[in-house]
């Protein structure tokens, strides 16, 4: 769940970034507002940190026994 909604964040973001080219330009230095290889590498960065902020807890609850969590409410 956590990777589709970083999935769709990422694609949100590419599709503002990509409409908001020529006001980012103005930011951007030694870099073309328009360069794949720094919209991949961003957007490869930002799915990475959220399958390991997904991965982390998710591995963490699989070693909880669920008789106990269930007894624990």
């Amino acid at each position: 769940m956590g990777l589709r909604l970083a999935a769709i964040g990422v694609a949100i973001g590419l599709a503002l970034a990509f409409g908001l080219t020529r006001f980012i330009a103005s930011f951007l230095f030694g870099v073309k507002p328009t360069d794949p290889m720094t919209y991949a590498a961003v957007a490869a960065a930002l799915i990475a940190v959220a399958l390991l902020a997904s991965y982390i807890p998710a591995r963490r609850a699989t070693k909880v026994d669920p008789m106990m969590a269930l007894r624990y409410e």
